[in-house]
């Protein structure tokens, strides 16, 4: 007999347990290696997207270089330490010029602008701009002339920047705020940088191993970031940096360069490139509905009907050129 005012809950059968099993992430480890990477995938979605919400409460603290330079200074160290200790040998000089360049591209310039830009517009709206870099290389490929660029990724190229306009329709008046509009500058100079790393990094990906090279990369432009900010007279030394932006740090490094890079290449190991890529889509969607729930930023119908229609012209962007394979070289978080 049940207690009054508790409905009778029916045993469960035996099948039913077992589905709801099959649901238990604490299981993992006995499922099978697609559901594996299918559950690294979903990681890679949910953590990438947060950290532009980590960045964020981070700069609100602290000069945003240093916090991009303390950032990939400590997880780029982590990066070296793993692949030393597995006997990986330093580069050669043949390889130290292609490093550097990637490490100006695609730390410097794109994390370190993204991470600046972030201090002054909304986590959701830097994701989404941080996410066109893909639409930037069929411009560049326009004007090269070195590659036939296929109709779709035209019409993904006008869809991309046609949601860009829709959502800043509505921040017409903010672009009289001089703090807004160098938000905004920073934020699309990261992705066309991005864009060039990209390329970049196609070109030379044959050289030296991409993840080793990571490492390398991270450090170099951690500590140039570092030496920058020093220039800062906003510049905080260790011990001056306060807790909350400790903690950004440390989420940044630690679930968004380590565990989450280690949960995308593995996905990528076990699924289709084409499904792996995915997060690309969704970490926008992420920032967005976390900015709005946990630092109360602004959602819009505007914003979400010009996200939507950014992402669907990246995606078009992006399956116009899959049966290339490395086009588009995987971006990691911001």
């Amino acid at each position: 007999m049940t207690r009054p005012g508790r409905p009778s809950i029916a045993p469960l059968s035996s099948a039913a347990l077992r589905q709801l099993n099959g649901l238990n992430p604490l299981t993992i480890h006995r499922k099978s290696t697609r559901a594996k990477a299918l559950f690294a995938l979903a990681v890679v979605c949910i953590l990438w997207g947060t950290t532009w919400l980590a960045s964020k409460e981070g700069v609100r603290h602290m000069p945003a270089l240093e916090l991009a330079g303390i950032r990939q200074l400590i997880g780029g160290s982590i990066y070296l330490v793993y692949f030393f200790a597995r006997g990986a040998t330093l580069p050669k000089w043949k390889e130290l010029g292609p490093l550097v360049v990637l490490a100006f591209l695609n730390f410097v310039f794109s994390n370190g602008l993204s991470t600046w830009g972030v201090k002054y517009i909304s986590a959701g709206l830097a994701s989404i701009i941080g996410a066109i870099f893909p639409l930037w290389m069929v411009v560049i490929g326009f004007f090269s002339g070195s590659d036939r660029i296929p109709p779709k990724a035209i019409l993904g190229l006008v869809l991309g920047f046609g949601g860009v306009c829709i959502i800043f329709y509505e921040h017409l008046e903010d672009f009289f705020n001089a703090d807004f509009r160098f938000g905004i500058l920073l934020s699309l100079i990261a992705t066309w940088t991005w864009a060039f790393g990209s390329l970049y990094t196609k070109k030379q990906a044959a050289r030296f191993n991409p993840y080793f090279g990571l490492g390398f990369q991270m450090v170099i432009a951690g500590s140039v970031l570092l030496g920058i900010s020093t220039a800062d007279p906003n510049f905080l030394p260790l011990t001056a940096i306060p807790a909350a932006s400790w903690w950004s740090i440390a989420y940044l490094v630690v679930f968004g360069s380590l565990l989450a890079f280690i949960a995308y290449l593995y996905s990528l190991q076990h699924l289709p490139t084409e499904q792996a890529s995915i997060y690309a889509y969704i970490n926008p969607i992420v920032a967005v509905l976390l900015g709005a729930l946990l630092l109360n930023e602004k959602l819009t119908l505007i914003l979400m009907a010009g996200g939507l229609v950014t992402l669907y012209g990246v995606y078009l962007v992006n399956i116009a050129f899959k049966k290339e394979a490395g086009k588009f070289p995987a971006e990691t978080d911001h």
